[in-house]
């Protein structure tokens, strides 16, 4: 449980609403105001800045002097953003059609200002209630964001591999994408590339190194010269006329580095 003040960024045009907000803030010990802007431009950028939990939206920002007359455009400059914070939009507009068009940008509650339960404060319950159901996600981030990076990773290393013809049912094909994988994540490891696939497939060294030459060698005589000319672009030794298995791993881990 989070016990420091949720954070909130405030978007409102009316002054007198502005003023209740502040007021209602002020009584309560788990919100903190960041800012208060009449502005959806100014806002992303108080975003940016000050890196907010949640943000109060009012939909309508007639009177703004800096911004747009609606809130629309930053919801679609906030998707753009790695932190989103948690949006609840505050509105005099009782229409489903723009709730949903709401909902669809990231909104995550909205809230009608003419329901005679509204006020201020009911927004910062709401935005307490929501952070406790997002919390889990942030605490996971790292390891999602490590585990989508394998991913992607997994998936250029599969689309290389395809191009030149190592296909998936070869099983050194297997061996050649966890190879790449191992040394695009332990770059200083001292652990032998062969031996770590030794162990993990329970296998001898040959047995990973044919396996690995197999596949390529498949590759080679499958795929049309002028495809493995176009997607492999390292020298390849004149006498054999095909990559060793560790020039192949190097090549497409340096390849994928740059495409990541």
């Amino acid at each position: 449980m989070n016990d420091k003040p949720m954070r909130i960024l405030v978007v409102e045009d009316d002054l007198e609403e502005c003023n209740v907000i502040i007021e209602n803030a002020k009584h309560r010990k788990d919100i903190e105001l960041v800012g208060i802007t009449d502005s959806d431009n100014d806002a992303i950028k108080l975003v940016k800045a000050k890196n907010p939990e949640g943000v109060m939206l009012d939909l309508e920002l007639n009177n703004s002097k800096k911004g747009n007359t609606d809130s629309l455009d930053f919801l679609e400059n906030i998707k753009k953003l790695k932190n989103k914070p948690i949006i609840i939009v505050t509105t005099h507009v009782n229409s489903s059609r723009t709730y949903d068009i709401l909902h669809r940008n990231g909104v995550e509650l909205i809230l009608y200002k003419d329901h005679p339960g509204y006020s201020p404060n009911k927004a910062f319950n709401k935005f307490i209630s929501l952070r406790k159901i997002v919390e889990p996600v942030i605490e996971n981030t790292v390891e999602n964001e490590m585990k989508n990076k394998e991913d992607r990773i997994s998936e250029c290393i599969n689309n290389e591999l395809d191009l030149i013809g190592i296909t998936q049912n070869l099983k050194g094909r297997q061996y050649i994408h966890d190879a790449i994988i191992f040394l695009i994540q332990n770059e200083e490891s001292d652990e032998s590339l062969i031996q770590y696939l030794g162990k993990k497939y329970k296998k001898s060294s040959s047995t990973i190194t044919n396996g690995i030459q197999n596949a390529i060698i498949h590759g080679w005589r499958v795929s049309a010269i002028e495809d493995l000319e176009k997607y492999y672009t390292a020298r390849v030794n004149y006498q054999t006329g095909i990559p060793t298995p560790m020039e192949l791993i190097y090549y497409y881990v340096s390849k994928i580095k740059k495409m990541i």
